[in-house]
């Protein structure tokens, strides 16, 4: 019997899930264990993999939105079985034990060229390649299941010579155009509403980073015998852990005109990944130690860049961190947005040699910027000071 290829329950969220691409082909043989289907929610991206070893029969188009453990696809396990299954009617198709499938949608009108070309089906990656190059996708002929276009439709078109769209605006050529969806649509709304909703402001500084380093130095120095290696990044964690316990209203946040005083210290790490920022949380992280903060970090970090976070992974934060300094930036300041609900965010920067006035004498000091943005709603200048009094403090104090 054909095997599900089934849309997975991403934490603790109901919503539906958006398919973003399948990366077989209708038909195609798939290995067990392979990645075959990506999708996406309001936060991550998630890579599906294949359950059992099949030929590939889509049961939902990419860019449609599937519930939550329904089946995207079906593997069968012969190629009489795909056949069968392909004159069926998609809501027929059934496997054992499970529940039937989805309806395949189509995919929404798209702009060529100025004009409304009517429903054309074609798939993300091919709509991305179309859209570099400007391609009129009237002249292109789909080749995949019900007529989809996909990538290898277009590459055609375009080593043919097909027509571009002609695309201007006010008065200049636009080179490409790309859509704005997905996780980047999601940051983009996120951060126009945190800005709305609160009043943010920015503080910023420098610190001396001098007993910083020295600590690094020497964890550094251990990790060659324990093999736990500390980052920077962990141990800002570590002391802004201690400093909102020692300032719980900074991890705090304004819901429905009430101010939560959150139990829990759950700190967010911003991560670069593909399309944007991805922020999962270190749950209660002053209960933590530096090793544990650290283990975890790394975790985060690698389900993040091999998209394998839930939505558990991402939820619940209280404050957010952001080491700009990790991606070789150096000496900056920024304007932070906060993430919402919470009411502040702190980031750093690289740490870099400046000079520096100690005992009346010029000398040469490792120093890190700071930008701590908080709502002023909740978070006044003198209890932003406290907090950061705290945090610089514990760097200060930061012992092996």
């Amino acid at each position: 019997m054909a095997k599900q290829v089934t849309v997975p329950k991403l934490g603790m969220g109901t919503a539906p899930v958006t398919l973003v691409e399948w990366l077989a082909k209708e038909g195609e043989w798939v290995e067990k264990g392979k990645v075959v289907l990506i999708v996406e929610t309001e936060k991550i991206r998630h890579d599906v993999l294949a359950k059992a070893s099949g030929f590939l029969h889509i049961l939902v188009e990419e860019g449609s939105d599937a519930p939550i453990s329904s089946a995207a696809g079906l593997l069968a396990e012969t190629k009489e079985e795909l056949a069968t299954l392909q004159k069926e009617e998609p809501a027929a198709a059934t496997v054992s034990s499970q529940k039937p499938a989805e309806t395949p949608r189509t995919a929404p009108p798209v702009e060529v060229g100025g004009r409304r070309e009517g429903r054309i089906k074609i798939s993300p990656a091919a709509r991305k390649l179309a859209e570099e190059h400007m391609i009129d996708l009237s002249v292109v002929e789909g080749t995949g299941p019900n007529g989809r276009i996909v990538r290898e439709d277009v590459e055609r078109a375009i080593a043919s010579g097909a027509p571009a769209a002609a695309q201007k605006y006010d008065g200049r050529e636009v080179e490409k155009t790309i859509p704005l969806r997905g996780t980047r649509q999601a940051i983009a709304e996120h951060m126009e509403r945190s800005l709305k909703v609160s009043a943010q402001l920015t503080a910023m500084g420098e610190i001396d980073a001098g007993e910083l380093v020295k600590l690094y130095k020497n964890l550094k120095k251990q990790a060659e015998s324990t093999g736990q290696r500390i980052t920077y990044t962990a141990l800002v964690i570590a002391a802004v852990a201690k400093a909102l316990r020692e300032n719980p209203l900074v991890n705090a946040s304004i819901i429905d005109n009430e101010i939560k005083v959150w139990k829990n210290v759950n700190i967010g790490a911003a991560v670069t990944v593909e399309g944007g920022l991805i922020v999962p949380v270190i749950r209660d992280a002053d209960l933590k130690s530096l090793g544990e903060i650290s283990e975890r970090l790394k975790e985060l970090t690698e389900k993040a860049r091999n998209r394998a976070l839930t939505d558990d992974d991402v939820k619940g934060g209280t404050f957010t961190v952001s080491n700009l300094g990790a991606l070789g930036h150096g000496w900056r300041f920024d304007t932070l947005i906060i993430n919402q609900p919470e009411s502040a965010i702190l980031g750093v920067g690289g740490i870099t040699e400046r000079p520096a006035v100690r005992d009346g004498q010029i000398v040469i000091r490792p120093v890190m910027t700071y930008s701590f943005t908080y709502d002023h709603r909740l978070v006044d200048g003198a209890l932003a000071a406290q907090f950061m009094t705290s945090f610089i403090a514990t760097l200060d104090k930061a012992k092996v």
